[in-house]
């Protein structure tokens, strides 16, 4: 875990007001895992007070890519930054995604923003596995497809793709593919990632979350990001040092 200065090369306005930022920065871009996550200051003032966490979206050479609508102050404030700006960066952060592994597909489940995270998995995954990408949201207006291979959709409201939520799709066509063969990856909102514990739990699949959580240091220090263990012995775990990927069988979702 390092600090950097880097400078913003470029903001990306994608469909469903859904932003790129691309940032100069060499030393986290060679040393970033795919699911791992910076905490960014995006003020030179005092307000908003807090850095704010944000998955690596993407790299490419000496940059980095990250993701995010605008939710608050501080993603707004992101999105009026300009080219030649500065942004301080601590990271990378966390523990990201186990890539390796005898599963032969690695089906990718992604709710909203939560797709936020694997344009670069997609980028970093051995050349012999297979991809299925599953993207549910609220509406068309929810669904990111940004980097995504191979992919199926689903809208609670049925304006695209399957009408239902994306676990359910999940369900429907993974019948199709040999359990013992594929590995699940999941981020999104708390609900699915909840639903997605339980299916796979239930069906023995071996499974990845990326989950959220409000985060102040972003580095264990602070405490402010604890989640329920499901083992006896560690009550609670750190989303931002013991995650924010965990094994399902390890958390309470």
């Amino acid at each position: 875990m390092f600090i950097y200065n880097s400078a913003i090369e470029k903001i990306i306005a994608l469909e469903n007001n859904i932003f790129l930022l691309k940032a100069h920065c060499p030393e986290i871009a060679s040393t970033i895992q795919p699911g791992q996550f910076l905490n960014i200051k995006v003020s030179e003032t005092t307000f908003p007070l807090l850095r704010r966490p944000f998955s690596v979206c993407d790299v490419e050479g000496d940059s980095i890519f990250i993701m995010f609508n605008i939710l608050g102050e501080g993603t707004k404030l992101l999105q009026k930054k300009h080219i030649g700006d500065t942004l301080n960066i601590i990271g990378p952060l966390g523990n990201g995604f186990s890539l390796g592994g005898n599963f032969e597909t690695a089906v990718i489940v992604a709710g909203g923003l939560g797709s936020a995270p694997f344009p670069y998995f997609i980028k970093k995954l051995n050349m012999d596995k297979k991809i299925a990408c599953f993207v549910g949201g609220k509406s068309e207006h929810d669904v990111i497809q940004y980097g995504m291979r191979n992919v199926k959709v689903s809208t609670d409201d049925g304006s695209l793709g399957f009408k239902g939520n994306v676990v359910e799709l999940l369900q429907q066509e993974l019948s199709s593919y040999e359990y013992s063969k594929i590995k699940i990856f999941g981020c999104g909102p708390t609900a699915m990632l909840r639903s997605l514990r339980e299916f796979t739990i239930k069906n023995n699949i071996e499974c990845e979350v990326s989950t959220e959580c409000a985060m102040a240091c972003g580095f264990g220090i602070c405490m402010g990001c604890p989640t329920e263990s499901a083992k006896q012995n560690d009550k609670y775990l750190l989303v931002c040092k013991d995650g924010p990927v965990f094994n399902v069988k390890d958390v309470v979702i």
